[in-house]
């Protein structure tokens, strides 16, 4: 019996290492002073120094008080694939610890900036406000519709993964009320 035990930890444990992500940390980007893709040591020395495992295949490293494009604080946090997260980051996420409405301010300064926006889904449920600037190379979206937590993820341009076809060009920041609009100058 201690030999069909041993045997069997043996072989979860070679199914777990197998099953370890294979590809090489993305190239290593910063936008706005904070790290939106690379490798855990660009993202430690960024500051994301409090990781944890999230699972046997992912690591997320947190920075407290994070300033974005001029607003904050927010909370920030960095997602590796890998158990030890050896194959990298694609985005950032923000969000703010107590007032979801606070990231507005960051589309506020995104519009002022000259960058467009459209919305994705139909207003129940996953909808994302995305905004991009030719030149840049990231964008930035929004959760919108939320149960929880208002997430801001700044995305590597070349990271395609969640990228919605049905991103509706709007002319207003209405959608995220009069104050908002009235702020970015509408």
């Amino acid at each position: 019996m201690g030999k069909l035990i041993g045997r069997a930890t043996l072989s979860l444990a070679l199914l777990a290492a197998s099953c370890q992500p294979k590809r090489p940390p993305p190239p290593r980007l910063l936008f706005g002073g904070l790290p939106v893709s690379g490798d855990l040591g660009f993202a430690q020395a960024k500051g994301f120094k409090s990781c944890f495992n999230e699972d046997a295949m992912h690591v997320r490293c947190r920075q407290h008080d994070v300033m974005f494009l001029g607003q904050g604080p927010f909370e920030a946090a960095v997602d590796l694939l890998g158990g030890y997260g050896q194959s990298g980051f694609d985005q950032l996420t923000l969000w703010h610890a107590s007032d979801n409405d606070e990231v507005y301010k960051i589309l506020v300064s995104l519009a002022k900036a000259g960058w467009r926006y459209c919305y994705t889904g139909d207003g129940d449920r996953g909808d994302q406000a995305i905004f991009t600037h030719q030149g840049k190379q990231v964008r930035i979206s929004m959760d919108i519709s939320y149960w929880a937590t208002r997430r801001l993820r700044v995305i590597p341009n070349w990271n395609k993964s969640g990228l919605s076809e049905h991103c509706i060009a709007d002319k207003s920041l209405l959608r995220f009320g009069p104050d908002v609009a009235r702020a970015a100058g509408e």
